[in-house]
Protein backbone atom coordinates (compact mmCIF):
# COMPACT_ATOMS: atom_id res chain seq x y z
CA UNK A 1 0.00 0.00 0.00
CA UNK A 2 1.45 3.46 -1.47
CA UNK A 3 -0.25 6.26 -0.89
CA UNK A 4 -0.21 10.29 -0.76
CA UNK A 5 -2.97 12.23 0.39
CA UNK A 6 -3.99 15.74 1.37
CA UNK A 7 -6.56 13.65 4.23
CA UNK A 8 -5.80 13.20 7.76
CA UNK A 9 -4.15 9.68 8.10
CA UNK A 10 -6.11 7.22 9.69
CA UNK A 11 -3.58 4.88 10.76
CA UNK A 12 -5.24 2.49 12.61
CA UNK A 13 -6.20 1.21 8.65
CA UNK A 14 -2.42 0.98 7.45
CA UNK A 15 -2.00 -0.66 10.17
CA UNK A 16 -4.12 -3.07 9.69
CA UNK A 17 -3.32 -3.55 6.02
CA UNK A 18 0.05 -5.07 6.73
CA UNK A 19 -1.21 -7.81 9.49
CA UNK A 20 -0.61 -11.86 8.67
CA UNK A 21 -1.56 -14.04 10.21
CA UNK A 22 1.88 -15.70 10.20
CA UNK A 23 3.20 -12.94 11.38
CA UNK A 24 3.87 -12.23 14.48
CA UNK A 25 5.05 -8.19 14.92
CA UNK A 26 3.42 -5.08 13.57
CA UNK A 27 5.69 -1.81 13.44
CA UNK A 28 3.61 1.26 13.25
CA UNK A 29 5.56 4.99 12.76
CA UNK A 30 3.83 8.01 12.96
CA UNK A 31 5.92 11.02 11.83
CA UNK A 32 3.94 14.40 13.52
CA UNK A 33 4.57 18.22 12.99
CA UNK A 34 6.42 19.74 15.79
CA UNK A 35 5.96 22.94 16.90
CA UNK A 36 10.05 23.70 16.60
CA UNK A 37 12.02 23.61 13.29
CA UNK A 38 15.40 24.28 15.12
CA UNK A 39 15.15 26.46 17.39
CA UNK A 40 11.91 28.55 16.08
CA UNK A 41 8.47 28.18 16.56
CA UNK A 42 6.40 26.44 13.58
CA UNK A 43 2.79 26.83 13.19
CA UNK A 44 2.57 24.51 10.54
CA UNK A 45 4.02 23.18 7.91
CA UNK A 46 3.20 22.70 4.07
CA UNK A 47 4.67 19.23 1.86
CA UNK A 48 4.75 19.32 -1.49
CA UNK A 49 5.78 16.65 -4.15
CA UNK A 50 6.48 15.30 -7.30
CA UNK A 51 3.62 12.35 -7.28
CA UNK A 52 4.36 10.72 -10.11
CA UNK A 53 8.36 10.44 -8.87
CA UNK A 54 7.28 10.13 -5.01
CA UNK A 55 4.86 7.42 -5.93
CA UNK A 56 7.55 5.50 -8.11
CA UNK A 57 10.39 6.06 -5.57
CA UNK A 58 8.03 4.88 -3.16
CA UNK A 59 7.06 1.68 -5.01
CA UNK A 60 10.93 1.39 -5.45
CA UNK A 61 11.46 1.63 -1.52
CA UNK A 62 8.56 -1.06 -0.80
CA UNK A 63 10.01 -3.59 -2.96
CA UNK A 64 13.92 -3.15 -1.94
CA UNK A 65 12.42 -3.74 1.54
CA UNK A 66 10.70 -6.84 0.10
CA UNK A 67 13.37 -7.99 -0.92
CA UNK A 68 15.54 -7.56 1.88
CA UNK A 69 12.36 -8.79 3.97
CA UNK A 70 10.73 -11.28 1.88
CA UNK A 71 7.05 -11.57 2.89
CA UNK A 72 7.22 -8.44 4.60
CA UNK A 73 3.70 -6.39 4.49
CA UNK A 74 4.37 -2.62 3.96
CA UNK A 75 2.12 0.40 3.97
CA UNK A 76 3.34 4.04 3.63
CA UNK A 77 1.18 6.96 3.52
CA UNK A 78 2.54 10.77 3.02
CA UNK A 79 0.39 13.72 3.23
CA UNK A 80 0.65 16.42 1.53
CA UNK A 81 -0.49 19.99 1.80
CA UNK A 82 -0.81 22.22 4.94
CA UNK A 83 -0.29 20.27 8.31
CA UNK A 84 -1.04 21.97 12.09
CA UNK A 85 1.31 20.98 14.99
CA UNK A 86 0.79 17.60 16.19
CA UNK A 87 -1.15 16.05 12.36
CA UNK A 88 0.38 13.37 11.34
CA UNK A 89 2.96 13.58 8.14
CA UNK A 90 3.47 10.10 7.85
CA UNK A 91 2.49 7.06 8.51
CA UNK A 92 4.50 3.58 7.84
CA UNK A 93 3.05 0.32 9.02
CA UNK A 94 5.54 -3.42 8.65
CA UNK A 95 5.10 -6.61 9.72
CA UNK A 96 7.20 -9.75 9.91
CA UNK A 97 7.05 -12.88 11.71
CA UNK A 98 9.75 -11.26 14.55
CA UNK A 99 9.59 -7.64 15.97
CA UNK A 100 13.81 -7.17 14.46
CA UNK A 101 13.19 -7.70 10.97
CA UNK A 102 9.74 -5.21 11.44
CA UNK A 103 11.96 -2.77 13.26
CA UNK A 104 14.75 -2.66 10.99
CA UNK A 105 12.44 -2.65 8.02
CA UNK A 106 10.60 0.14 9.11
CA UNK A 107 13.01 2.71 10.42
CA UNK A 108 14.84 1.72 6.76
CA UNK A 109 11.92 2.66 4.59
CA UNK A 110 11.99 6.24 6.71
CA UNK A 111 15.42 6.46 5.99
CA UNK A 112 14.91 6.04 1.89
CA UNK A 113 11.78 7.89 2.40
CA UNK A 114 14.01 10.96 3.31
CA UNK A 115 16.99 10.39 1.34
CA UNK A 116 15.04 9.51 -2.15
CA UNK A 117 11.51 10.75 -2.27
CA UNK A 118 10.60 14.07 -3.97
CA UNK A 119 8.61 15.38 -0.90
CA UNK A 120 9.60 18.58 0.19
CA UNK A 121 8.01 20.90 3.33
CA UNK A 122 7.81 24.67 4.34
CA UNK A 123 7.95 25.88 7.47
CA UNK A 124 5.63 28.09 8.36
CA UNK A 125 5.76 30.18 11.65
CA UNK A 126 3.84 32.37 13.75
CA UNK A 127 4.98 35.43 12.35
CA UNK A 128 4.19 34.07 9.02
CA UNK A 129 7.71 33.99 7.67
CA UNK A 130 8.20 30.61 5.68
CA UNK A 131 11.20 28.67 4.70
CA UNK A 132 11.89 25.85 2.88
CA UNK A 133 13.48 22.99 5.20
CA UNK A 134 16.08 20.66 3.91
CA UNK A 135 16.87 17.45 5.11
CA UNK A 136 19.09 16.78 7.75
CA UNK A 137 22.67 15.99 6.35
CA UNK A 138 22.98 12.77 5.14
CA UNK A 139 24.52 9.83 7.30
CA UNK A 140 24.68 6.71 5.13
CA UNK A 141 22.39 4.96 2.68
CA UNK A 142 19.19 3.78 4.74
CA UNK A 143 20.60 0.37 4.48
CA UNK A 144 23.46 1.27 6.68
CA UNK A 145 21.07 3.60 8.67
CA UNK A 146 18.36 1.04 9.67
CA UNK A 147 20.91 -1.01 9.90
CA UNK A 148 22.69 0.61 12.66
CA UNK A 149 20.06 -0.72 15.36
CA UNK A 150 19.95 -4.23 14.66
Amino acid sequence: MIQLTREAIDYHSISEAVRDPHHGAVVLFLGTVRDLTGEDRTLRLEYEAYEPMAKKKLQEILTQVQQQWPGAKVAIVHRLGVLDVGEVSVAVAVSTPHRAEAFAACRYVMEAIKADVPIWKKDINPEGKEQWVHPEEKTGSPATTAGSLQ
